[in-house]
Protein backbone atom coordinates (compact mmCIF):
# COMPACT_ATOMS: atom_id res chain seq x y z
CA UNK A 1 0.00 0.00 0.00
CA UNK A 2 1.46 3.36 -1.01
CA UNK A 3 1.97 6.32 1.32
CA UNK A 4 -0.66 8.40 -0.46
CA UNK A 5 -3.47 5.95 0.32
CA UNK A 6 -5.52 8.53 2.21
CA UNK A 7 -5.03 11.44 -0.15
CA UNK A 8 -5.49 9.46 -3.35
CA UNK A 9 -2.70 11.46 -5.01
CA UNK A 10 -4.01 12.74 -8.33
CA UNK A 11 -6.84 10.20 -8.46
CA UNK A 12 -10.40 10.86 -9.60
CA UNK A 13 -13.19 12.17 -7.42
CA UNK A 14 -14.81 8.85 -6.55
CA UNK A 15 -11.45 7.23 -5.84
CA UNK A 16 -10.54 10.04 -3.48
CA UNK A 17 -13.92 9.90 -1.73
CA UNK A 18 -13.42 6.19 -1.17
CA UNK A 19 -10.13 6.70 0.66
CA UNK A 20 -9.92 10.16 2.26
CA UNK A 21 -9.95 10.76 6.00
CA UNK A 22 -8.84 7.39 7.33
CA UNK A 23 -5.85 5.20 6.58
CA UNK A 24 -6.64 1.56 7.45
CA UNK A 25 -3.04 1.12 8.58
CA UNK A 26 -3.78 3.44 11.49
CA UNK A 27 -6.18 0.93 13.04
CA UNK A 28 -5.27 -2.68 12.42
CA UNK A 29 -6.27 -2.57 8.74
CA UNK A 30 -9.98 -1.90 9.24
CA UNK A 31 -11.24 0.14 6.29
CA UNK A 32 -13.50 2.31 8.47
CA UNK A 33 -12.23 4.35 11.42
CA UNK A 34 -13.27 3.34 14.94
CA UNK A 35 -16.14 5.23 16.54
CA UNK A 36 -14.54 6.62 19.69
CA UNK A 37 -17.00 7.66 22.40
CA UNK A 38 -15.35 9.64 25.11
CA UNK A 39 -15.17 12.72 27.28
CA UNK A 40 -12.25 12.02 29.62
CA UNK A 41 -8.84 11.28 28.16
CA UNK A 42 -6.13 10.07 30.51
CA UNK A 43 -2.58 11.46 30.61
CA UNK A 44 0.48 9.32 31.43
CA UNK A 45 1.88 11.83 33.94
CA UNK A 46 1.38 15.29 35.42
CA UNK A 47 3.89 17.01 33.15
CA UNK A 48 2.05 15.81 30.04
CA UNK A 49 -1.25 16.90 31.53
CA UNK A 50 0.02 20.39 32.43
CA UNK A 51 1.51 20.89 28.98
CA UNK A 52 -1.35 19.09 27.20
CA UNK A 53 1.42 17.58 25.11
CA UNK A 54 -0.49 14.65 23.69
CA UNK A 55 -2.74 14.49 20.65
CA UNK A 56 -6.06 14.03 22.46
CA UNK A 57 -6.88 15.85 25.69
CA UNK A 58 -10.68 15.93 26.01
CA UNK A 59 -13.68 14.68 24.03
CA UNK A 60 -14.85 18.14 22.93
CA UNK A 61 -11.47 18.98 21.40
CA UNK A 62 -11.27 16.02 19.02
CA UNK A 63 -11.44 12.24 18.76
CA UNK A 64 -9.98 9.86 16.16
CA UNK A 65 -13.46 9.68 14.59
CA UNK A 66 -14.01 13.42 14.27
CA UNK A 67 -10.42 13.89 13.10
CA UNK A 68 -11.00 11.44 10.26
CA UNK A 69 -13.95 13.47 9.00
CA UNK A 70 -12.11 16.78 9.39
CA UNK A 71 -9.17 15.42 7.39
CA UNK A 72 -11.56 14.36 4.65
CA UNK A 73 -13.13 17.82 4.43
CA UNK A 74 -9.72 19.51 4.45
CA UNK A 75 -8.70 17.47 1.43
CA UNK A 76 -11.96 18.19 -0.39
CA UNK A 77 -11.87 21.92 0.45
CA UNK A 78 -8.14 22.57 0.26
CA UNK A 79 -8.46 24.08 3.74
CA UNK A 80 -6.05 24.45 6.65
CA UNK A 81 -8.56 23.16 9.17
CA UNK A 82 -12.19 22.12 9.63
CA UNK A 83 -14.50 22.25 12.62
CA UNK A 84 -17.61 20.11 13.03
CA UNK A 85 -20.76 21.60 14.52
CA UNK A 86 -24.25 20.28 15.33
CA UNK A 87 -26.13 21.79 12.36
CA UNK A 88 -25.89 23.81 9.17
CA UNK A 89 -27.07 26.93 10.97
CA UNK A 90 -24.37 26.45 13.60
CA UNK A 91 -21.88 26.23 10.71
CA UNK A 92 -22.94 29.76 9.76
CA UNK A 93 -23.26 31.27 13.23
CA UNK A 94 -19.92 30.03 14.61
CA UNK A 95 -17.75 31.84 12.03
CA UNK A 96 -19.90 34.96 12.33
CA UNK A 97 -19.20 34.97 16.06
CA UNK A 98 -15.54 34.22 15.40
CA UNK A 99 -14.89 37.17 13.10
CA UNK A 100 -17.40 39.82 14.21
CA UNK A 101 -17.45 42.04 17.31
CA UNK A 102 -19.64 44.83 18.65
CA UNK A 103 -19.36 47.88 16.41
CA UNK A 104 -18.54 45.84 13.29
CA UNK A 105 -20.58 45.78 10.09
CA UNK A 106 -21.45 42.68 8.03
CA UNK A 107 -22.77 42.40 4.48
CA UNK A 108 -25.09 39.44 3.93
CA UNK A 109 -26.44 38.35 0.54
CA UNK A 110 -30.21 38.92 0.30
CA UNK A 111 -30.84 35.41 -1.07
CA UNK A 112 -29.33 33.84 2.03
CA UNK A 113 -30.62 30.78 3.87
CA UNK A 114 -33.57 32.07 5.90
CA UNK A 115 -32.40 30.87 9.36
CA UNK A 116 -29.12 32.70 8.72
CA UNK A 117 -31.07 35.89 8.14
CA UNK A 118 -32.95 35.36 11.39
CA UNK A 119 -29.65 34.88 13.27
CA UNK A 120 -28.30 38.12 11.81
CA UNK A 121 -31.45 40.12 12.56
CA UNK A 122 -31.65 38.89 16.14
CA UNK A 123 -28.42 37.62 17.69
CA UNK A 124 -25.89 39.66 15.70
CA UNK A 125 -27.78 42.93 16.04
CA UNK A 126 -28.34 42.28 19.73
CA UNK A 127 -24.58 41.87 20.10
CA UNK A 128 -24.00 45.25 18.46
CA UNK A 129 -23.13 44.13 14.92
CA UNK A 130 -24.68 46.18 12.11
CA UNK A 131 -26.07 44.10 9.22
CA UNK A 132 -26.98 45.10 5.69
CA UNK A 133 -28.23 42.89 2.85
CA UNK A 134 -27.02 43.15 -0.73
CA UNK A 135 -28.21 42.05 -4.15
CA UNK A 136 -26.72 38.64 -5.03
CA UNK A 137 -25.85 39.82 -8.53
CA UNK A 138 -23.92 42.89 -7.38
CA UNK A 139 -20.49 41.46 -8.18
CA UNK A 140 -17.63 43.94 -7.82
CA UNK A 141 -20.23 46.65 -7.20
CA UNK A 142 -20.29 45.53 -3.59
CA UNK A 143 -17.43 47.99 -3.02
CA UNK A 144 -19.99 50.80 -2.79
CA UNK A 145 -21.57 49.08 0.24
CA UNK A 146 -18.40 48.49 2.22
CA UNK A 147 -17.97 50.80 5.21
CA UNK A 148 -14.89 51.54 7.31
CA UNK A 149 -16.15 49.06 9.92
CA UNK A 150 -17.20 46.29 7.49
CA UNK A 151 -15.48 43.11 8.65
CA UNK A 152 -17.33 40.26 6.95
CA UNK A 153 -19.03 39.55 3.62
CA UNK A 154 -21.23 36.47 3.50
CA UNK A 155 -22.04 34.79 0.20
CA UNK A 156 -24.19 31.90 -0.96
CA UNK A 157 -24.22 30.59 -4.51
CA UNK A 158 -26.62 29.72 -5.82
CA UNK A 159 -28.96 31.57 -3.48
CA UNK A 160 -31.50 29.72 -1.37
CA UNK A 161 -34.76 28.93 -3.17
CA UNK A 162 -34.31 31.43 -6.03
CA UNK A 163 -30.80 30.30 -7.09
CA UNK A 164 -29.24 33.62 -8.02
CA UNK A 165 -25.58 33.17 -8.95
CA UNK A 166 -22.85 35.32 -7.42
CA UNK A 167 -19.51 36.31 -8.89
CA UNK A 168 -17.62 34.93 -5.91
CA UNK A 169 -14.14 35.80 -7.14
CA UNK A 170 -15.04 39.42 -7.88
CA UNK A 171 -16.72 39.85 -4.50
CA UNK A 172 -13.79 38.24 -2.69
CA UNK A 173 -11.22 40.45 -4.37
CA UNK A 174 -13.09 43.62 -3.40
CA UNK A 175 -13.73 42.42 0.14
CA UNK A 176 -10.07 41.54 0.70
CA UNK A 177 -8.94 44.96 -0.46
CA UNK A 178 -10.92 46.33 2.48
CA UNK A 179 -9.71 43.74 4.99
CA UNK A 180 -12.98 41.78 5.15
CA UNK A 181 -13.36 38.07 5.83
CA UNK A 182 -15.34 36.31 3.08
CA UNK A 183 -17.56 33.39 4.09
CA UNK A 184 -19.63 31.20 1.78
CA UNK A 185 -22.45 28.72 2.25
CA UNK A 186 -21.56 26.11 -0.37
CA UNK A 187 -24.07 23.45 0.66
CA UNK A 188 -25.79 23.26 -2.75
CA UNK A 189 -22.69 22.49 -4.81
CA UNK A 190 -20.55 20.62 -2.24
CA UNK A 191 -16.74 20.81 -2.67
CA UNK A 192 -17.07 18.43 -5.63
CA UNK A 193 -18.76 21.01 -7.85
CA UNK A 194 -17.32 24.22 -6.37
CA UNK A 195 -14.32 24.86 -4.12
CA UNK A 196 -14.84 28.29 -2.48
CA UNK A 197 -11.26 28.70 -1.24
CA UNK A 198 -10.02 28.44 -4.84
CA UNK A 199 -12.12 31.53 -5.66
CA UNK A 200 -10.90 33.74 -2.82
CA UNK A 201 -13.32 32.71 -0.08
CA UNK A 202 -11.74 32.46 3.37
CA UNK A 203 -14.25 30.20 5.08
CA UNK A 204 -16.37 27.50 3.42
CA UNK A 205 -19.58 26.44 5.15
CA UNK A 206 -21.67 23.31 4.64
CA UNK A 207 -24.78 21.78 6.08
CA UNK A 208 -23.38 18.26 6.00
CA UNK A 209 -26.95 17.25 6.84
CA UNK A 210 -27.48 17.41 3.10
CA UNK A 211 -25.38 15.60 0.47
CA UNK A 212 -22.47 14.42 2.65
CA UNK A 213 -24.99 12.56 4.81
CA UNK A 214 -27.29 11.67 1.92
CA UNK A 215 -29.82 9.70 3.94
CA UNK A 216 -31.89 12.28 5.86
CA UNK A 217 -30.82 10.87 9.23
CA UNK A 218 -27.99 13.14 10.44
CA UNK A 219 -27.96 16.83 11.39
CA UNK A 220 -24.46 18.35 11.26
CA UNK A 221 -22.43 21.18 9.77
CA UNK A 222 -18.81 21.77 8.81
CA UNK A 223 -16.72 24.93 8.58
CA UNK A 224 -13.39 24.87 6.70
CA UNK A 225 -10.99 27.82 6.77
CA UNK A 226 -7.82 28.88 5.01
CA UNK A 227 -4.55 29.20 6.93
CA UNK A 228 -5.06 32.88 7.77
CA UNK A 229 -8.47 32.46 9.36
CA UNK A 230 -8.24 28.94 10.78
CA UNK A 231 -6.78 29.84 14.22
CA UNK A 232 -9.60 32.25 15.10
CA UNK A 233 -12.22 29.75 13.97
CA UNK A 234 -10.78 26.92 16.08
CA UNK A 235 -10.33 29.26 19.04
CA UNK A 236 -14.00 30.25 18.89
CA UNK A 237 -15.19 26.67 18.59
CA UNK A 238 -13.22 25.66 21.67
CA UNK A 239 -14.35 28.72 23.65
CA UNK A 240 -17.99 27.87 22.93
CA UNK A 241 -17.64 24.15 23.61
CA UNK A 242 -19.01 23.23 20.18
CA UNK A 243 -18.15 19.82 18.76
CA UNK A 244 -19.43 17.14 16.41
CA UNK A 245 -20.63 13.82 17.81
CA UNK A 246 -18.53 10.75 16.96
CA UNK A 247 -21.48 8.66 15.74
CA UNK A 248 -22.64 11.46 13.44
CA UNK A 249 -19.09 11.99 12.21
CA UNK A 250 -18.80 8.31 11.34
CA UNK A 251 -22.09 8.42 9.43
CA UNK A 252 -21.08 11.54 7.48
CA UNK A 253 -17.73 9.98 6.60
CA UNK A 254 -19.57 6.91 5.36
CA UNK A 255 -21.89 9.12 3.33
CA UNK A 256 -18.92 10.82 1.68
CA UNK A 257 -17.86 7.49 0.17
CA UNK A 258 -20.87 7.49 -2.16
CA UNK A 259 -21.47 11.25 -2.49
CA UNK A 260 -19.89 11.50 -5.93
CA UNK A 261 -22.05 8.75 -7.38
CA UNK A 262 -25.18 10.08 -5.70
CA UNK A 263 -24.53 13.63 -6.88
CA UNK A 264 -24.15 12.48 -10.46
CA UNK A 265 -27.57 10.87 -10.26
CA UNK A 266 -29.16 13.87 -8.51
CA UNK A 267 -27.66 16.20 -11.11
CA UNK A 268 -28.73 14.17 -14.12
CA UNK A 269 -32.28 13.58 -12.89
CA UNK A 270 -32.83 17.16 -11.71
CA UNK A 271 -31.65 18.64 -14.99
CA UNK A 272 -33.88 16.30 -17.01
CA UNK A 273 -36.90 17.21 -14.92
CA UNK A 274 -36.06 20.93 -15.00
CA UNK A 275 -35.84 20.85 -18.81
CA UNK A 276 -39.16 19.01 -18.97
CA UNK A 277 -40.81 21.52 -16.64
CA UNK A 278 -39.66 24.44 -18.82
CA UNK A 279 -42.10 23.28 -21.48
CA UNK A 280 -44.98 22.49 -19.15
CA UNK A 281 -48.17 24.55 -19.35
CA UNK A 282 -48.51 24.62 -15.58
CA UNK A 283 -45.12 26.26 -15.04
CA UNK A 284 -44.35 29.95 -15.42
CA UNK A 285 -40.56 29.64 -14.95
CA UNK A 286 -37.89 27.20 -13.84
CA UNK A 287 -35.06 28.45 -11.62
CA UNK A 288 -32.06 26.18 -12.20
CA UNK A 289 -28.54 27.60 -12.77
CA UNK A 290 -27.61 24.84 -15.24
CA UNK A 291 -30.41 25.84 -17.62
CA UNK A 292 -29.25 28.20 -20.42
CA UNK A 293 -32.45 30.21 -19.85
CA UNK A 294 -31.48 31.07 -16.29
CA UNK A 295 -30.05 34.60 -15.80
CA UNK A 296 -27.01 33.38 -13.84
CA UNK A 297 -26.21 30.47 -16.15
CA UNK A 298 -22.99 31.95 -17.56
CA UNK A 299 -21.47 32.39 -14.09
CA UNK A 300 -22.48 28.85 -13.16
CA UNK A 301 -20.99 27.50 -16.39
CA UNK A 302 -17.74 29.44 -15.86
CA UNK A 303 -17.13 28.61 -12.20
CA UNK A 304 -18.97 25.42 -11.27
CA UNK A 305 -18.21 21.82 -12.21
CA UNK A 306 -21.77 20.59 -11.83
CA UNK A 307 -25.20 21.10 -10.35
CA UNK A 308 -27.05 19.30 -7.60
CA UNK A 309 -30.60 18.02 -7.23
CA UNK A 310 -32.30 21.14 -5.86
CA UNK A 311 -34.03 23.82 -7.92
CA UNK A 312 -37.31 25.73 -8.00
CA UNK A 313 -40.20 26.28 -10.34
CA UNK A 314 -42.92 28.92 -10.40
CA UNK A 315 -46.33 27.27 -10.41
CA UNK A 316 -48.77 29.23 -12.56
CA UNK A 317 -51.47 30.76 -10.38
CA UNK A 318 -53.25 34.04 -9.89
CA UNK A 319 -53.90 35.84 -6.65
CA UNK A 320 -57.43 34.48 -6.38
CA UNK A 321 -56.54 30.80 -6.53
CA UNK A 322 -52.88 30.72 -5.47
CA UNK A 323 -53.39 29.05 -2.10
CA UNK A 324 -55.90 26.47 -3.34
CA UNK A 325 -53.85 25.51 -6.39
CA UNK A 326 -50.62 25.29 -4.40
CA UNK A 327 -52.18 23.04 -1.75
CA UNK A 328 -53.81 20.88 -4.41
CA UNK A 329 -50.53 20.47 -6.28
CA UNK A 330 -48.50 19.53 -3.21
CA UNK A 331 -51.14 17.31 -1.62
CA UNK A 332 -51.50 15.24 -4.79
CA UNK A 333 -47.83 14.23 -4.80
CA UNK A 334 -46.87 10.71 -3.78
CA UNK A 335 -43.13 10.26 -4.27
CA UNK A 336 -42.36 13.89 -3.45
CA UNK A 337 -42.62 14.23 0.31
CA UNK A 338 -43.68 17.44 2.02
CA UNK A 339 -40.68 18.18 4.20
CA UNK A 340 -37.79 20.51 4.90
CA UNK A 341 -34.11 19.97 4.19
CA UNK A 342 -32.82 18.12 1.14
CA UNK A 343 -29.87 16.08 -0.06
CA UNK A 344 -31.30 12.72 0.93
CA UNK A 345 -32.33 9.81 -1.27
CA UNK A 346 -35.97 10.89 -1.37
CA UNK A 347 -37.60 13.66 -3.42
CA UNK A 348 -39.18 16.60 -1.60
CA UNK A 349 -41.38 19.58 -2.48
CA UNK A 350 -42.14 22.70 -0.49
CA UNK A 351 -43.84 26.03 -1.17
CA UNK A 352 -41.43 28.89 -0.48
CA UNK A 353 -42.26 32.15 1.28
CA UNK A 354 -39.82 34.98 0.53
CA UNK A 355 -41.59 37.71 2.48
CA UNK A 356 -38.56 38.33 4.70
CA UNK A 357 -36.36 39.49 1.82
CA UNK A 358 -35.64 43.15 1.26
CA UNK A 359 -34.22 43.13 -2.29
CA UNK A 360 -35.00 39.91 -4.19
CA UNK A 361 -38.71 39.47 -3.56
CA UNK A 362 -40.83 36.48 -4.49
CA UNK A 363 -42.16 35.92 -8.03
CA UNK A 364 -45.23 37.84 -9.19
CA UNK A 365 -46.20 35.29 -11.84
CA UNK A 366 -47.04 32.39 -9.54
CA UNK A 367 -46.04 30.46 -6.44
CA UNK A 368 -42.47 29.37 -5.88
CA UNK A 369 -42.11 25.62 -5.34
CA UNK A 370 -38.71 24.20 -4.39
CA UNK A 371 -38.01 20.66 -5.53
CA UNK A 372 -35.40 18.25 -4.26
CA UNK A 373 -34.91 15.51 -6.84
CA UNK A 374 -33.93 12.32 -5.09
CA UNK A 375 -32.69 8.99 -6.35
CA UNK A 376 -36.03 7.72 -7.69
CA UNK A 377 -36.56 7.00 -11.39
CA UNK A 378 -37.24 10.13 -13.42
CA UNK A 379 -40.28 8.64 -15.16
CA UNK A 380 -41.96 8.04 -11.81
CA UNK A 381 -41.20 11.56 -10.62
CA UNK A 382 -42.63 13.07 -13.83
CA UNK A 383 -45.85 11.09 -13.35
CA UNK A 384 -46.03 12.32 -9.79
CA UNK A 385 -45.62 15.93 -10.86
CA UNK A 386 -48.23 15.48 -13.59
CA UNK A 387 -50.69 14.33 -10.93
CA UNK A 388 -49.89 17.50 -9.02
CA UNK A 389 -50.46 19.71 -12.04
CA UNK A 390 -53.77 18.00 -12.77
CA UNK A 391 -54.92 18.54 -9.20
CA UNK A 392 -53.84 22.19 -9.31
CA UNK A 393 -55.74 22.79 -12.55
CA UNK A 394 -58.88 21.32 -11.03
CA UNK A 395 -58.67 23.35 -7.83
Amino acid sequence: MSDNHSSGGGAGVNTRLAHIGHDPRDFHGFVNPPVVHGSTVLFPDTATMEARSQKYTYGTRATPTTDALCRAFDELEGSAGTVLVPSGLAAISIPFLAYLSAGDHALIVDSVYTPCRNFCNTMLRRLGVAVDYYDPEIGAGIEALIKPNTRLVHTEAPGSNTFEMQDIRAISEVAHRHGCVVTMDNTWATPLYFRPLDFGVDVSIHATTKYPSGHSDIVMGSVSANAKHWPKLEETRIAMGICGAPDDSYQILRGLRTMGIRLEHHQRSALEIAQWLEGHDGVARVLHPALPSFPGHEIWKRDFKGSSGVFSMVLKTDSANARARTHAFLDALTYFGLGYSWGGFESLAVAVNLSDRTIRKGPDDGVLIRLQIGLEDVADLKKDLEAGFAAAAAA
